[in-house]
């Protein structure tokens, strides 16, 4: 079912022209605002262009003016002795500027000071939405036509009617004079909200901020967004908690990656598609990025590139490196890359002394065996030294330390990088140290995956900021129905409502049977997150409690490798789910 949601002013826009600005300026005894004080405040109220209210006093500090200030400002003690304090000028100031966006020229500096002169007045520290003139300008004014940003400069350049003079009213009204100027430049440069001006760059093109009508009509919420160009092909596909948001900075914000100017350069449309939440917004990004591989997507374009290492079906096993696993078999992985597969075999195989030659052996054939016979590290069925049943011992071992517990592997390897050590062979330590490290992130990477995959059906439930929440039904570790619950709805019809329309799914054999092994992950992971509930659980979601997690969690601050999921195994779900 589709939730229905509606937009925010933020996901709309603000156009500047229905907005009210005030426009402050303040003289103060110092430059610090913990050690300083306020002792003028000039304010002007705009709004479509128009002056709407004046503010202008003087203000009282509790120590004298230093005298360097009062040449500067023309502010003397005699002329504040009969002013009112400073908690009688604060909440005026502060209902005069209710409502408001407030605008200075070096923004940081003032409202700093009304900060800190709200707090000592026992207010809560205002959060003002804010514009700061002096940093529009810097985007918008070269040095051709001033020779800096400040406000004497940026007001003759725009020809203020008030000559600033270090007084706070007179600095505030040639304030507003700058930021119509400025506010001009940026409408013939296409920027018409307030968001649209707190993401501008001067360094975007002007070609690619034509294209920001692409974003218009795009959904305000949760979903996927892709990029195509002339001929309908997919160019880049992302997501985003409010899809328009998102796809508007492209065009108005400076993006440091050159290859997204190249794909802006390319796009002449933007699809979308609306999600419930996050999570379905995040896999359908996934299987976009699989089915149509755009070439500026750097990530998860070829899920098929995954390594395993698979334990053989036959009389006696060895490891095999594959792309694919499709069957019943024992596999360790998946690994990002072939290098990671070859440091978990060394690992292994250093602890477990399985068959390292390729071909297959029969019980009846013989064959003479290789040096790692003679070294101990295999124990030759080849040449009939074991047989079927004695090597079973060592496939079980291995089998054992896939799927369950790993000590073994680290024992072996603990062994060997301890002797290394102490003959101060600190390098090649550190490579056994490496591979054991592998060895134990995909084992744990396999045993979580595994947990998830084997469930039939799982529903979970996240509560949302709004007090409603997003409905997830996971199959065999996929997605297969999602939903969003509004603030106040009793969830049970429509959990019900997700499972009937949820997605049939057939599991196939393999560690990965109905879902690309990236799209489990980020479901388990947002599964682990907080305040995740489970509504509904066909089966059992557990790993072993001797299992790779806890040894992984162990080894999280090392090197990460490619093979790393991005958060340390298990990390939440270690200390939030039950296990065996």
């Amino acid at each position: 079912m589709p939730a229905h949601r509606q937009a925010s002013l933020d996901e709309l826009g603000r156009p500047l022209s229905d907005l009210t600005f005030v426009v402050v300026d303040l003289e103060t005894t110092g430059t610090s605002a913990a050690t300083s004080e306020i002792t003028e405040i000039g304010a002007v109220r705009v709004r479509g262009g128009e002056v709407l209210a004046e503010m202008s006093t003087l203000v009282r500090p509790s120590a004298g003016i230093p005298p360097m200030v009062s040449v500067i400002t023309g502010i003397t003690d005699a002329m504040v002795a009969t002013a009112p304090a400073e908690a009688e000028v604060v909440p005026t100031f502060l209902e005069f500027a209710r409502g408001a966006v407030l605008v200075a020229h070096n923004a940081p500096f003032d409202l700093g000071f009304l900060r800190a002169a709200a707090q000592r007045c026992g207010y809560p520290p205002p959060a003002w939405e804010h514009l700061d003139t002096l940093r529009i300008a810097r985007r918008l004014v070269s040095r051709d036509e001033a020779p800096d940003c400040r406000l004497a400069s940026l007001a003759r350049l725009f020809r203020s009617s008030t000559e600033p003079c270090h007084r706070a009213l007179a600095d505030a009204r040639a304030t507003v004079d700058v930021l119509h100027g400025l506010f001009e430049r940026l409408g013939n440069a296409g920027v018409r909200t307030l968001e649209e001006l707190h993401e501008y760059s001067a360094r975007v093109s002007p070609a690619q901020r034509r294209k920001r009508y692409l974003a218009d009509g795009l959904p305000t919420g949760p979903g996927v967004y892709i990029f195509r160009d002339a001929d309908g092909r997919a160019l880049y596909v992302g997501t985003s908690r409010s899809v328009r948001s998102r796809v508007r900075t492209y065009f108005t914000a400076s993006e440091p990656r050159t290859r997204m100017a190249e794909m802006v350069a390319l796009a002449e449309r933007v699809d979308a598609i609306g999600c419930a939440h996050a999570l379905e917004a995040e896999v359908r990004e996934l299987r976009l990025i699989a089915e149509h591989k755009p070439p500026y997507n750097r990530r998860s374009r070829f899920p098929e590139r995954t390594v395993y290492l698979k334990l053989t079906d036959e009389p006696f096993p060895r490891l095999s490196r594959v792309r694919a696993a499709r069957d019943e078999a024992t596999y360790l992985g998946p690994f990002a890359s072939t290098r990671g597969a070859d440091d978990a075999a060394d690992a292994l195989l250093a602890a477990v002394p399985l068959r390292q030659c390729t071909g297959r052996l029969s019980p009846r054939a013989r064959r003479p065996a290789c040096a790692l016979a003679d070294l101990g590290r295999c124990g030759a069925p080849c040449d009939g030294r074991e047989d079927v049943a004695a090597y079973a011992r060592h496939v079980a071992a291995a089998r054992a330390a896939i799927t369950g517990d790993p000590g073994p592997v680290i024992a072996a390897s603990t062994r060997r990088i301890d002797r290394l050590a102490g003959e101060r062979r600190y390098e090649e330590a550190a490579v056994h140290r490496d591979r054991m490290v592998s060895f134990v992130r995909a084992a744990a990477r396999g045993q979580r995956l595994a947990a998830l995959t084997r469930i039939p059906q799982l529903v979970a439930a996240a509560p949302t900021a709004q007090a409603g929440w997003d409905l997830a039904v996971v199959r065999h570790g996929r997605l297969v129905s999602a939903a969003n619950v509004a603030p106040g709805i009793d969830p049970r019809p429509w959990v019900d409502a997700a499972v009937a329309s949820a997605e049939t799914v057939r599991p196939q054999p393999g560690p990965a049977p109905c879902a690309s092994v990236e799209e489990t992950e980020r479901i388990a992971r947002w599964l682990a997150g907080s305040g995740v509930r489970l509504v509904r659980l066909d089966g059992e979601w557990s790993w072993p409690a001797a299992g790779a997690s806890r040894d992984a969690l162990r080894y999280a601050e090392l090197h990460r490798s490619p093979d790393s999921p991005e958060q340390a195994p298990g990390r939440r779900a270690e200390g939030e789910r039950p296990r065996r």
